[in-house]
């Protein structure tokens, strides 16, 4: 085989770093029975290094190009063009000409050919670089197309193709460019058959777009297609377009835009058989391949031909359970207000923690509730109780159940695991029931710690495994449930009752500020606390201002005042430091491991608060709830029947707050045993590292629990396994998940279903009553959090780590949450005016923006801004 030029015959997917992505998959499927694809050959990524990366002048600017930031527009547009030019600027070698020509003269070399950038890096099953490459037309003739060969080498550091490098983390001097060259077609029709359905996810159907002419004028946006969608070898679906432009192949070379003649343009560019030919062509690449296929086809002469296949990459993969049976997941990051990717140590910690089987897929958690769903008693809960916490999870359930074919029935009897929630059992509203089980849980906490530090090797697995045991048993323990099951019923109960006897909405909110034993409201309060600390020592604030490493609290007590700020921060990790953001996953960096996270809200609170704010903050929000439980019980009085009315309001009023306070504490509970294991498992690995088993400590993050254990066991670790790993979970960070998704992939998208809203609102769920107006302050990262009073907080989701911002806001947007997730809590604690579940909030309200938040019916409006 030719070190250079190698035909589609010798080419299969194994030869990436040969052929590039697309060269690999073309010789790939042209070894599929019954798939045809044009001729032709690979100029080898080996042509690519020879001719331009052994170039001195241009290596130099590439490694210039290596140190720029997707921010440096300017200087990437200026390198990459300097690039482009030098490398269409080079002799192609004698010996790669020589073996081109070579190649052409076997295929003819008069016949017209398409010449196609295929870069190492692209169509692969994690990045699609789609588009981001150039393809040349209908060239024809030796010179042509070695000079095309050329201008493709170069296509790879357009600035388009260099940003979506930056972005996806490739080296540039690491991807190079092979160059397909293969036989010219010339089609009746083309298109692009995506194998699972590109607007709703699911593998079952497929969906072809189809134009006249060549399949440039599809791809470049020119005309709109026809869209056929195909489900189990029958069209369920057309939408034949107005198609008025096609593009055809010019005599003299190239390609022209060419009028397609009136009584043809709303034809269909497929007849129905063809449809499902094209169809059937689909399932067979895509069975070939193993995953869902991205295919351009083209009708040629009534047979159709492949000139492309490349995996879908933007899907979201479907939990691996094989069993040929209908099953509908629920996201468990949309209830933990956690949407990341988890790691493998971390995800099999979660499942071995929850009541019920949860499945991996994506880095993430779901929960199956199909049995649920067929079970007519269950069901109805469920779908009431999804739809009371997140409505877009509750209207995507309810319109599964609609389709009446995907649910199997069930017997109504409670399936195993049954989603917890039913009916809480009686208990009465007593105090000491509250501070009793946070009693509790802590003395069995000290006990983990004392008991743990004796652990190690195998014993260590033995006694987390053990100890996960007496976790479960604290967490789903029917006494502390109930505690907070009633509370959030007592809630419910206020506010349909409040509505409808005094027309008041979501009273409750109003009625939870304040409240006693809430650790996660505390936890931002107490953080005020440390800032009154240090607001007195201006050597330690200038200190804090400089800080960038997790060490500094050791070189505190040199300054004045530096030994109280030490030791107030101190108090505070003793306390909070296991909390971190993302806290589900073991895995996630804490408080106390990188201290130097709560610098910035630290300093926000320094300078933001005056002395005591916590304390009068607190103050506040109780004067605020006993005033309005007063003015409600007054108003109920003035009622028919209405003394018996206020009793029952006042009843429900001390259970709320009485217990809703503890709904935050079995979470930290959980969170502050996972900190205990993690810090054993650390040392563990230290030991692994040391013993030369592990490479780093951090690998163990990439194995799951029983993994770990194996590897304390035997002293052997499997490196490549830990390496495709942090692969996948790089790949994990590109995807969205969805709130319900269901064993055929289809993401089934909820709405709100309202008409009662402003022109150009933003809809969401109303969590925390009242409506306010504030610069919003769009952040993704609670380290770049730059607070002033009175701005509002917009973010993808906020689990209790974001709870020290809160007491700086006035008010709080997120596209994830539910009425019971931790950012509606702690709004309704604070008094803040919020609203969640506004999808894409994050990009359609931009930094800066001046907007009004409407808490109280669940709307956001942009008034004004950059």
């Amino acid at each position: 085989m030719s070190s250079f030029v190698v035909g589609f015959q010798d080419v299969d997917k194994s030869k990436l770093l040969v052929a590039g992505g697309k060269g690999a998959n073309l010789g790939e499927i042209s070894k599929i029975e019954g798939i045809r694809v044009p001729d032709g050959f690979c100029i080898s990524a080996e042509a690519f290094k020879r001719s331009v990366g052994e170039t001195s002048s241009i290596k130099e600017l590439l490694d210039n190009l290596s140190l720029l930031k997707v921010e440096d527009r300017d200087e990437i547009g200026e390198l990459s063009s300097e690039i482009r030019r030098s490398i269409e600027g080079l002799a192609i070698p004698q010996d790669i000409n020589k073996e081109v020509t070579s190649f052409l003269s076997r295929l003819g070399e008069k016949h017209s050919y398409a010449v196609r950038s295929s870069a190492t890096a692209e169509d692969l099953p994690t990045a699609s670089f789609a588009g981001q490459h150039d393809t040349y037309l209908n060239v024809v003739g030796t010179e042509a197309i070695l000079r095309n060969i050329s201008k493709c080498w170069a296509s790879l550091f357009t600035e388009r193709a260099v940003i979506y490098r930056l972005q996806n983390g490739f080296d540039h001097r690491k991807v190079h460019m092979s160059v397909v060259v293969q036989k010219m077609v010339f089609p009746q029709a083309s298109g692009i058959l995506f194998t699972a359905d590109p607007v709703t996810s699911s593998r079952k159907v497929l969906s072809i777009d189809a134009s006249f002419g060549l399949g440039e004028a599809l791809v470049s946006g020119l005309v709109n297609p026809d869209v056929y969608k195909v489900l189990d070898g029958k069209i369920i679906d057309k939408k034949i377009s107005t198609k008025k432009l096609a593009i055809y192949a010019s005599k003299d070379g190239g390609t022209k835009e060419q009028e397609i003649e009136p009584d043809r343009q709303n034809a269909q560019a497929l007849t129905d058989k063809q449809i499902l030919q094209v169809a059937r062509m689909g399932r067979t690449i895509e069975q070939h391949f193993g995953c869902p296929q991205d295919i351009e086809w083209c009708l040629v002469d009534d047979d159709f031909q492949i000139v492309q296949s490349r995996p879908i990459t933007t899907l979201f993969p479907i939990p691996a359970v094989d069993d040929q049976e209908n099953h509908v997941y629920i996201s468990v990051g949309h209830q933990q207000m956690m949407t990341d990717p988890m790691k493998p140590l971390g995800l099999s910690f979660w499942q071995m923690t929850t009541a019920r089987p949860m499945y991996e897929a994506g880095g993430r958690l779901f929960v199956d509730v199909v049995r649920d769903l067929g079970s007519p008693a269950i069901r109805a809960r469920l779908v009431e109780l999804a739809g009371k916490s997140d409505p877009l999870i509750g209207d995507a359930l309810q319109r599964i159940l609609e389709r009446g074919d995907f649910i199997p029935s069930l017997p109504d009897a409670s399936p195993a695991g049954a989603l917890a929630g039913g009916a809480p059992a009686p208990i009465e509203t007593d105090p000491a029931i509250v501070t009793d089980l946070i009693a509790r849980n802590q003395e069995s906490i000290a006990a983990l710690k004392r008991d743990i530090r004796t652990k190690s090797g195998p014993a260590l697995f033995d006694f987390i495994l053990t100890d996960i045991q007496e976790l479960r048993r604290i967490l789903f323990d029917r006494q502390s449930h109930a505690v907070f099951m009633s509370a959030m019923e007592a809630t419910w109960w206020l506010n349909e009752r409040l509505e409808a006897w005094l027309g008041e909405k979501n009273a409750a909110d109003t009625l939870t500020q304040s409240v006693p034993h809430n650790v996660t409201s505390e936890m931002g309060l107490a953080l005020l606390g440390v800032a009154d600390v240090i607001r007195p020592h201006p050597q330690v604030v200038a200190f804090l201002e400089r800080v960038d490493d997790d060490g500094f609290l050791d070189e505190l007590p040199a300054l004045a005042g530096g030994g109280e700020a030490r030791d107030a921060i101190r108090g505070f990790l003793d306390m909070y430091g296991m909390r971190c953001v993302g806290e589900i996953d073991i895995t996630r960096p804490r408080w106390s491991e990188r201290p130097t996270t709560l610098i910035p809200v630290l300093l926000g609170n320094i300078k933001n608060f005056e002395p005591g704010a916590g304390e009068q903050r607190f103050e506040r929000g109780r004067q605020e709830a006993w005033a309005k439980e007063q003015e409600l019980l007054e108003r109920l009085r003035a009622l028919p029947g209405g003394e018996q009315k206020a009793e029952e309001v006042k009843r429900k009023i001390d259970r709320v707050r009485t217990f809703i306070g503890y709904r935050e504490y079995p979470k930290y509970g959980m969170v502050s045993r996972y900190f205990v294991y993690k810090q054993a498992l650390l040392e563990e690995a230290g030991r692994l590292v040391q013993a030369q088993v592990l490479r780093e400590k951090e690998d163990i993050f990439y194995l799951r629990f029983q993994e770990l254990h194996e590897v304390a066991r035997t002293a052997h670790v499997d490196d490549q396994l830990i390496a495709d790993r942090k692969n996948a979970f790089s790949s994990y960070q590109a995807l969205t998940p969805p709130r319900v998704l269901t064993s055929d992939g289809e993401v089934v998208a909820g709405t709100y279903r309202r008409d009662d809203l402003p022109t150009g609102a933003l809809v969401g769920l109303p969590v925390s009553a009242g409506t306010i107006e504030g610069r919003a302050r769009v952040i993704l990262d609670m380290a770049d959090a730059d607070i002033e009073p009175g701005d509002i907080l917009v973010t993808a989701y906020t689990d209790p780590s974001w709870t020290p911002l809160f007491v700086a806001i006035a008010g709080l947007v997120t596209e994830v949450g539910g009425l019971m997730t931790h950012g509606a809590v702690i709004a309704r604690e604070y008094g803040l005016p919020a609203v969640v579940g506004v999808e894409h909030a994050t990009r359609l309200i931009r930094d800066g923006q001046r907007i009004r938040v409407n808490g109280t019916d669940g709307y956001v409006e942009i008034l004004a801004g950059p």
